[in-house]
């Protein structure tokens, strides 16, 4: 990726789905080739549930705009104080989780983006620019304008609110948290219910409705991401790099396994 672009925006601007890998157990830059290479726009680095420090998301970060990969992190909260930090250096978009009401959208705007949109401070000599000595007033406004902001629809009291919560300014991404939706609902584990499904789509409806991206988290029945896609859905993670490695390895062991067995 150059200084220039981001390719989770461009991917959706131009109507297409930007795919990415959450990333809960890898450590290097490494991680960021490897989504590179398998088809993803991005990396959803998981500072809420992962024991990442920022040096280290900072190091995957900058290997990932190197390799044309947008690094986002999903930070603990709309007022989670790393913010800026990480945007500082190299991350390119934050996730908000659990943002229940337009408050809490504007409060992580305001953390995420430059003045006048938002309250962020000017650091300088940002990895994004290749640490070139761009004027100030330039650099922000480009960082502005490429930072992307994504907040997650967890719960009821936040689906409630989607509506409100689409039309906050500077928010690009409305992202459903099926697994935590559904957890707040009573219905853990129940992809594919009818109250997952009418979720979906009111957050659908909502996006379209306020010029927003609508997102799609936890789901990984291949047949509903396609449906869901093509209702309108322009941002989805696939799997998390654990998971593809649970996956992969089990497949090969498996299958050696078994064929092992089938000479006997």
């Amino acid at each position: 990726m150059t200084a220039m672009e981001n390719p989770v925006k461009a991917r959706m601007a131009a109507g297409d789905v930007a795919l990415g890998m959450n990333v809960r157990i890898s450590r290097s830059g490494d991680i960021a080739r490897i989504a590179k290479s398998s088809g993803h726009d991005f990396l959803f680095i998981d500072m809420q549930h992962s024991l990442f420090d920022v040096e280290t998301v900072g190091h995957i970060a900058n290997t990932a705009l190197g390799c044309g990969v947008a690094p986002l992190v999903r930070v603990r909260s709309c007022d989670d104080a790393n913010t800026a930090l990480l945007l500082d250096n190299g991350v390119t978009g934050i996730v908000f989780p659990d943002v229940n009401t337009a408050d809490d959208a504007r409060r992580g705007v305001a953390r995420a983006k430059f003045p006048p949109i938002g309250t962020r401070s000017a650091g300088g000599g940002y990895p994004n620019f290749n640490y070139e000595p761009i004027p100030v007033g330039e650099a922000v406004a480009r960082i502005n304008e490429l930072t992307l902001v994504v907040c997650m629809i967890e719960t009821r009291e936040g689906l409630e609110n989607v509506e409100d919560i689409a039309a906050v300014d500077g928010v690009d991404v409305i992202h459903i948290g099926s697994n935590d939706l559904l957890l707040d609902m009573g219905k853990p584990g129940q992809f594919g219910a009818p109250e997952h499904i009418a979720a979906v789509d009111r957050i659908i409806a909502a996006c379209n409705a306020h010029g927003k991206y609508a997102g799609l988290g936890g789901e990984r029945d291949l047949a509903r991401q396609v449906e869901f896609m093509r209702k309108g859905v322009k941002f989805a993670t696939t799997q998390t790099d654990l998971r593809f490695l649970q996956l992969a390895a089990t497949s090969h062991t498996t299958a050696l396994r078994q064929a092992l067995d089938s000479d006997i």
